[in-house]
């Protein structure tokens, strides 16, 4: 597999975990940034945990 059809992490709002998820599926990006939002609403782990979870299992996209 090419290095460009790989999953990393973009430059992004926080850690690039949305976008780089978006660019390796070719959604928007708006459609994983939005299940994070909802899952703050209820006190914030419910987003926070699987957001970090995937900040440290993604590796950041070389320049």
């Amino acid at each position: 597999m090419s290095d460009e059809h790989k999953l990393r992490r973009q430059k992004g709002i926080v850690a690039g975990v949305c976008g780089g998820m978006a660019e390796f599926t070719g959604i928007n990006v708006f459609w994983f940034r939005l299940p994070f939002l909802i899952l703050m609403v209820p006190g914030g782990l419910p987003g926070l945990l699987p957001y970090l979870a995937l900040w440290v299992i993604i590796p950041r996209k070389r320049r």
